[in-house]
């Protein structure tokens, strides 16, 4: 296609010395659906082959544009100065050399930019470890929702978006108020996009991937050279020219803003790389910072986490072998201190009482409720205190520190190191020692390991299991920074000889490192490592044909053309997640009929849910397929695969997992709107159902049609409900004790359990988690325990204050145990309170986004306001008022409940399993 004479954008790709990676860059902007746009080369000026491969590009594609700098800057703004002096389009992005962009990020972004009038949009950068493959997002709390921002005062949490390659800048704006980056200083984006952001009138944020960082694991990159005293000098002038600049533009009262930033993003880097520095290091580190940090108001450090704080107050005030301790705790919260100490009301970090007002003030562990923590989050610290070494075996003293008390004499302690496979584990006494500390034993014979056939080239961490009662945790095993590196061979089998190095890690926390490094013949043919790469990935072209999806699907349907059928039954639930939601119930039924039917469970992952006795098979393998082929029934709760076709003679009991509040099938736009072909599949795959359970008639009127059902429906309510229909039954009593005590439900207490649904367009980012929980917890934490139960498509960590009355309801693998263990529910739009609806208790729905979801991506069947069962609150105040008056609130709403109930409830009994049994197994009545 021929350019226009005016591109739409011009994206700017800095380059110095990187002729491998350049190609990439430019080819992932070439390859952008916005076709008219031009690429700026922009040389700092390099040494190596750089130019021939930037000029090949220029010659080969008239997008691209080459320029040179005469002499080389030593940095990012230089070359990206010039970029934007030669840059023709109404709109600008820069790019690294060593990076690339999404397909759609030009074109999406321009939309937004074309349509609101903003200065500039900016987007979601997605890191990617080349290491591992691994994939991380940039502060995703940032971008979770498409809006316009008018200015830096309305969400100065923006400062912490300090980059300048995930936007898409208007070119007039640039120039209008001179932007250019610094030149002579590193960290140039930090000034560059500070200004930008208090100079733009709006700017717009959009919620999707617009830039890929690209983390080499060889780099040397500036943002990487934090063991250089000069690096965090570098960041400090760089923080120092932005506090110079919001003064001097009138935006002085944005410094803390600034500074907060600065402190929980710049400078935490440093404080967690303490622990791996030598004293001499950290006393020239100290020295460097503290005249800056010490200009940094109280405003900003009484924003961060105590855990921040604590090491800051330890580095400024001279204490830096503390200092060093303390930054394993970051980010960790299972870590606990080595030493605490009370004045008979507050807990102090440290082994002495602070003597001054401000160390009290710093080192107060108060919001860490320490003497509230439960066992499975609590924290607890383990660490070697001395290691003797015979050959391949290690003598370990483990220390371990246990300031909450939760360590009893039940409790079972176990060292496991895994390499491959099955991991090893060694038992370990915990003996009393002072106070709140155990001492222990450990024989580690790497000898003991299993390694496979060829060996490993590889690194492994041992971890500490421990068990009291139901409940388990794991947690780190930490080193000495300075303890001596262990080096032994050990030979497992012939040609397995390896080097194994015992050493503590360098970075993170500071765990036990053994390191595995193949020698003798396995060593020698590590060269020929990327042959048997290339090669492998050329067989495994093969394989995804021969025992791929498409092998699997060729010999599927061999098998499910055989005549005659086992009484064999599959049951999925949940697309193998665990043994839960309506398949459970159904198959429950079954075992008390004792039907001769054989059954196997299909399993995903984890297998722990599971009865011992159930025979299982792995989704997606070959006896997965192979037991669909054969068998005559299929029973599931989500859809199975689309490439199993229902075979003559087998039937296939959808129970599905949920009412829905927002559209499904062909109501969604998603696929209403999408390609043919995905149309198509999901027809066939829905017209393999023989049967539908249904629980209500609004299920028959809305699900129904939207999926265009054409099987037969099972009116007998969820299988899985028949619990919380007859809740007060012994048997759910018991169970909801069960629970409770796993969760560690102090005595009194009452249960919240919160369980919101995911957003569509911002899935494993946490956003679902909306509610204020620190704000709850200081209100209503002496009466209530919240169970937090993220959907399986988003994520959640309890912080580790908030531990004395939060819980992650995630390793419940049937949520029922959660809602029968609770004395009410907070949802938003999840199908949850359909089905809670059935047990009479209390349901609350915060729904503070309620407008955007409900005009969202899918839309809704229902205005939430004209059914809502109970309060619909977007406050933590009218939460807080609700739960406080729970019967006052539950009287409110009680004639809204029963219309509710009368309406998604209609079909349930609590006999849903029998009957379904009864419909689908034995032949009954339908109805």
């Amino acid at each position: 296609m021929p350019l226009s004479d005016t591109p739409d954008v011009s994206v700017v790709v800095i380059v110095y010395n990187d002729e491998e990676r350049l190609p990439r860059a430019v080819q992932s902007v070439l390859d952008q659906t916005l076709r008219n746009l031009e690429v700026i080369i922009a040389d700092d000026c390099s040494t190596d082959g750089t130019e021939q491969v930037a000029r090949a590009l220029e010659a080969a594609h008239p997008q691209v544009r080459y320029v040179r700098l005469e002499e080389n800057s030593g940095g990012c703004s230089a070359p990206r100065n010039r970029g934007i002096e030669v840059a023709r389009a109404p709109y600008l992005m820069f790019l690294d050399s060593d990076d690339e962009l999404p397909r759609h990020a030009c074109k999406s972004m321009l939309l937004v930019a074309e349509e609101t009038g903003v200065d500039f949009v900016t987007g979601e950068v997605t890191r990617l470890f080349e290491a591992t493959g691994r994939t991380a997002l940039w502060y995703p709390n940032l971008f979770t929702e498409q809006r316009v921002i008018r200015g830096l005062r309305e969400a100065p949490e923006f400062f912490f978006d300090h980059l300048s390659t995930n936007k898409l800048y208007r070119a007039d704006f640039i120039h209008r108020h001179d932007l250019r980056f610094p030149v002579g200083i590193h960290y140039e984006d930090q000034l560059f996009s500070a200004q930008a952001f208090t100079l733009a009138d709006t700017f717009a944020v959009v919620p999707w991937e617009i830039y890929t960082w690209r983390m080499a694991p060889e780099s040397v990159s500036i943002s990487s050279s934090r063991h250089k005293i000069q690096n965090v000098v570098d960041r400090i002038v760089a923080a120092q020219l932005v506090d110079a600049y919001l003064t001097d533009s009138g935006n002085a009262d944005l410094r803390p803003d600034k500074d907060f930033k600065f402190l929980r993003h710049d400078f935490r880097l440093y404080l967690g790389d303490l622990p791996f520095r030598t004293p001499e290091w950290i006393e020239e580190f100290a020295e460097a910072v503290k005249p800056y940090l010490n200009q940094i108001g109280e405003e900003a450090y009484a924003k961060l986490r105590r855990d921040e704080r604590i090491c800051l107050y330890l580095l400024r005030s001279g204490r830096l072998e503390e200092a060093a301790l303390a930054g394993r705790l970051l980010d960790r919260p299972r870590i606990s201190p080595r030493h605490i100490v009370g004045d008979g009301e507050t807990m102090y970090w440290g082994e002495t009482v602070p003597a001054d007002e401000d160390g009290r003030h710093e080192l107060d562990l108060h919001e860490w409720h320490l003497d509230e923590q439960v066992f499975s989050t609590g924290r607890i610290r383990h660490e070697i205190e001395s290691v003797e070494t015979d050959g391949p075996s290690l003598r370990l003293r483990l220390r371990t520190y246990d300031p909450c008390g939760l360590i009893t004499p039940d409790v079972q302690a176990t060292l496991k190191l895994a390499a491959t496979g099955t991991p090893l584990s060694i038992r370990l006494d915990l003996h009393p020692d002072i106070e709140g500390q155990y001492v222990s034993d450990a024989l580690l014979d790497i000898r003991k390991i299993p390694v496979g056939l060829a060996g490993i080239a590889s690194r492994r961490h041992p971890i500490i299991s421990m068990k009291r009662g139901t409940k388990q945790r794991n947690d780190v095993l930490l080193a000495p920074h300075d303890m001596p590196t262990h080096r032994t061979t050990v030979t497992y089998r012939v040609l397995g000889t390896h080097h194994v190095i015992v050493e503590p890690e360098n970075r993170a926390a500071g765990r036990l490192q053994i390191t595995w490094e193949r020698v003798g013949p396995l060593r020698a043919m590590e060269p020929l490592g990327p042959y048997v790469r290339a090669t492998k990935k050329r067989v495994a072209r093969v394989k995804k044909i021969v025992v791929g999806n498409e092998g699997k699907a060729t010999v599927y349907d061999s098998l499910a053309k055989l005549p005659g059928k086992r009484e064999l039954a599959v049951f999925e639930a949940q697309e193998g997640r665990g043994y839960t939601d309506n398949p459970r119930y159904i198959y429950e039924e079954l075992r008390k009929r004792d039907l001769p039917i054989d059954v196997v469970w299909a399993y995903n992952g984890d297998k722990s849910s599971f009865p011992d006795d159930v025979t299982l098979v792995k989704r997606g393998s070959w006896e997965y397929g192979r037991a669909l082929a054969r068998a005559k029934y299929w029973v599931d709760s989500h859809n199975l695969p689309y490439l199993y076709g229902k075979p003559e003679g087998t039937r296939y009991l959808q129970t599905w997992h949920g009412q829905t509040l927002k559209m499904m099938g062909f109501d969604a736009p998603g696929l209403r709107m999408g390609p043919e072909e995905e149309k198509t599949r999901f027809r066939a795959a829905v017209a393999r159902w023989d049967a539908l359970v249904c629980p209500s008639a609004e299920f028959e009127r809305t699900f129904v049609p939207a999926f265009g059902v054409t099987a037969d429906l099972i009116r007998a309510g969820y299988p899985r409900n028949d619990v919380l229909v007859r809740w007060a039954e012994p048997e759910q009593m018991a169970r909801a004790a069960e629970a409770r005590a796993a969760l560690e439900v102090p005595e009194g207490r009452k249960v919240l359990v919160y369980a919101p649904t995911f957003r569509d367009s911002g899935r494993r980012s946490g956003q679902s988690i909306r509610i204020d929980l620190p704000a709850l917890v200081e209100e209503l934490g002496r009466e209530w325990v919240i169970v937090v139960r993220a959907h399986p498509y988003d994520r959640f960590v309890v912080p580790a204050e908030l531990g004395h009355v939060v819980r992650d309801g995630g390793g419940f693998a049937d949520i029922n145990d959660l809602l029968l263990a609770s004395d009410a529910v907070l949802t938003d739009y999840s199908s949850l309170m359909f089905d809670y609806a059935n047990t009479g208790r209390p349901i609350l729905l915060y729904t503070d986004d309620y407008e955007q979801y409900k005009n969202g991506e899918r839309g809704t069947y229902y205005d939430l306001a004209e059914i809502a069962p109970g309060p619909m609150l977007d406050t933590t105040e009218q939460l807080t008022a609700a739960l406080r008056d729970l019967e006052g609130t539950a009287a409110a709403h009680a004639e809204r409940y029963a219309r509710f109930q009368e309406l998604f409830c209609s079909y349930e009994t609590g006999h849903a399993s029998k009957m379904v049994v009864d419909a689908f197994f034995e032949g009954g009545s339908n109805d």
